[in-house]
């Protein structure tokens, strides 16, 4: 009987361990969905060191204080670079509570994290394939690079750029060869190719750089791109374009600055005139805005970090981008922009509306990129989780059972012995007697 109890003890403990984690972690997960804090978390892009898994990031991708990354080239392994980057992105992935927006800018050419050097496909310049009189350039180019982003795990891309080549000495876009064209219903058609071909690989675009960089004479990389007296309407054309045909799944900010756009002389990135005035209510893009790197100077130089990420969030925008990669800028940490965030919600410096605002973009965006392996797998461990319920429930059913039919034998037996001891009693009665 002790062993049978020994066993039944040891069983329902298990089941009770395994229906109180199941609880738990349903309960949790609830919880923190719902708290200001992983919202916050989602909206933060942030970047890191080297060619390995970074400890502090996973742990705050674990946290669920960062919804999203992004890689640069000192990010991927110089050997076996392929199964180690895809290694790496599994780490981060497999750690999140919420699926991770894992990006890239792989436009082609100097832009280019994923080089031929480290066994990748060889890309070329958007200037290049807008000058090759055939969208087959486009196309074999862009599936290419979105067979292997999707392969390795990353689900954005930031591309295409869709800035105007309007001044033939700009030092970012023009001369880079990073615009497809002068002509902006060439720049579209090209742009929507580039689009389809991510589409099939379920990896996800960003239009950039909003409302046009292409005009600049300055890079905002290194100080202020004021384009006042250079840019003009038709740079908003592709954008129009992309957005009617829906063909815009995310827009990239620019920190260019445009008096005519914005009075007060904010960069694109801080201002609610150019994002929610034209951005989301003249063009009626209601999809993601993410930041273009926020450590660039021509934010860093003017702005304090507060004021920065104020600015942003008022102004319309979903998810910031903290890289870590631009020479001469503090290091911004995931911790420090998530109590900025925070502070400023609690002090009503950006009301709790706007955070339920992007956090709802993000999380739809999030629930589109979940392809059909991923909802069936999703599924199989759904039901499989209902199997194993349904079996511990059986399973504790049958313990109740044999455990009572132990009580009801120890019943017998304690009834049994003490029959067995009344008889002895009298028997000693008896001898006694005679």
């Amino acid at each position: 009987m002790k062993n049978i109890n020994g066993t039944i003890i040891k069983k329902s403990t298990l089941i009770l361990v395994f229906f109180g984690a199941l609880f738990t972690t349903h309960v949790s997960i609830g919880q923190k969905r719902d708290s200001l804090d992983i919202k916050i978390g989602q909206m933060i892009l942030i970047g890191f060191p080297k060619a390995a898994v970074d400890p502090q990031v996973l742990r705050e991708v674990r946290e669920g204080k960062v919804g999203s990354i992004i890689l640069f080239e000192k990010n991927i392994p110089a050997k076996n670079s392929f199964v180690d980057l895809k290694k790496m992105i599994w780490t981060y992935q497999q750690a999140a509570p919420i699926p991770l927006l894992v990006s890239i800018d792989q436009e082609g050419g100097k832009v280019n994290r994923l080089k031929d050097k480290y066994g990748f496909p060889r890309s070329i310049t958007a200037e290049a394939m807008g000058k090759a009189n055939s969208l087959d350039s486009v196309r074999f180019y862009a599936e290419a690079t979105a067979a292997t982003l999707a392969g390795l795990g990353f689900n954005v891309n930031f591309a295409p750029v869709v800035d105007l080549a309007a001044n033939p000495t700009n030092p970012v876009i023009v001369k880079n060869g990073r615009a497809f064209s002068n002509n902006a219903d060439s720049v579209a058609i090209l742009a929507k190719e580039f689009i389809k071909q991510h589409r099939k690989y379920g990896v996800l675009t960003s239009l950039k750089h909003f409302p046009g960089h292409g005009s600049s004479k300055e890079d905002t990389h290194l100080g202020m791109a004021d384009v006042t007296g250079s840019w003009t309407e038709r740079e908003l054309i592709p954008y129009k374009m992309l957005i009617d045909s829906g063909y815009a799944d995310a827009v990239m900010t620019s920190h260019i600055v445009n008096r005519n756009l914005d009075k007060k002389g904010n960069p694109g990135t801080l201002s609610y005139d150019i994002l929610q005035g034209i951005l989301r209510d003249r063009l009626n893009f209601d999809g993601l805005v993410f930041t273009d790197d926020m450590q660039m100077h021509a934010i860093t130089k003017h702005y304090g970090l507060e004021e920065t990420i104020k600015l942003a969030i008022n102004a319309g925008v979903d998810i910031m981008t903290f890289s870590n990669n631009i020479s001469g800028s503090a290091e911004r940490t995931v911790d420090k922009v998530h109590s900025i965030i925070k502070k400023l919600v609690e002090s009503g410096q950006i009301k709790r509306e706007r955070i339920d605002e992007s956090y709802a973009r993000i999380m739809k965006v999030k629930n589109q990129l979940m392809n059909k392996d991923q909802m069936s797998a999703y599924k199989k461990q759904l039901e499989q989780l209902e199997i194993q319920a349904t079996a511990s429930a059986k399973e504790i059913d049958k313990l109740n059972a044999e455990l009572n039919s132990i009580k009801e034998e120890n019943e017998r037996f304690k009834s049994e012995l003490k029959g067995k001891d009344q008889s002895d009693m009298q028997k000693k009665k008896k001898k006694k007697k005679r």
